[in-house]
């Protein structure tokens, strides 16, 4: 397993906001809790490439929604804010070292974070930052290599993966107040607690849950469940409405394109 990860833009203040007010970042702080976010994925088992070439884009270090990748393919999103759009040929080029590439174009919107890979099963959260007719492009790329794409309602939240991720055994950890439970009926979904809204993006790998240690709760529900837990302070970027799978794109090694 592969993660590719993005240097922090000494602009991230200056990033996109949706749900979240503005609040002063700490460089220095962020800067230490990405280094700790690449040594975690590396104790999972993850070979760490640490990227630069969009350095002084804000929103860089959120490499997620720059790309769906699968194993038959890379979709280079189209991103759903214009502002975040000069980060995607450099992206671009970076994927197609591992992969072909495929692109999704404007005014078809999709950005990765909206994209959860569950077996062959897409789910796709129709959000302020991917639209129907970004659902259909996906699912126009996919479907020849057996994917089913499952468009996904969300309510005040700003990606899919902000209130669905899925556990390691295909479960799904939710917050029933931001997706509507009765989409997720063919699957068996554990809700996180009431007062810990943003636990549910949580990143499966290596067979262990990482989540962000502020969510103390959702993480005791799980080690309870018999999941390997294991936290990492993200509070820094949590203040740019980012979460664990944000900064990092995963993807199974295989013969170099």
């Amino acid at each position: 397993m592969l993660a590719l990860t993005h240097t922090l833009s000494p602009k991230i203040d200056d990033g996109q906001r949706t749900h979240v007010p503005r609040i002063p970042i700490d460089h220095g702080r962020a800067a230490r809790q990405h280094e700790e976010y690449c040594s975690m994925l590396r104790r999972c088992g993850t070979e760490v490439r640490t990227l630069t070439v969009n350095r002084e884009l804000a929103d860089s270090v959120f490499i997620e929604d720059t790309a769906i990748v699968l194993d038959e393919m890379a979709i280079v999103a189209s991103m759903g804010t214009e502002a975040r759009r000069p980060e995607l040929p450099a992206i671009a080029e970076e994927l197609k070292k591992y992969r072909t590439v495929e692109r999704v174009e404007p005014p078809a919107h999709i950005e990765g974070g909206d994209v959860l890979q569950v077996g062959r099963k897409l789910l796709v959260g129709v959000s302020a930052r991917t639209n129907t007719a970004g659902v259909s492009a996906l699912e126009a790329i996919v479907r020849r290599h057996g994917y089913t794409v499952m468009p996904i309602s969300l309510n005040d939240c700003l990606h899919l993966k902000t209130a669905c991720t899925a556990l390691p055994d295909g479960r799904l950890l939710v917050n029933p107040a931001w997706i509507k439970l009765h989409s997720l009926r063919d699957f068996h979904v554990i809700p996180i607690p009431d007062d810990e809204p943003w636990a549910a993006n949580i990143l499966s790998i290596g067979g262990r849950v990482c989540l962000a240690a502020a969510h103390v709760q959702t993480a005791a529900l799980l080690h309870e469940r018999g999941y390997a837990v294991e936290t990492i302070d993200v509070s820094e970027f949590a203040k740019a409405e980012g979460g664990i799978t944000c900064m990092s794109i995963l993807l199974n090694e295989m013969e170099p394109h």
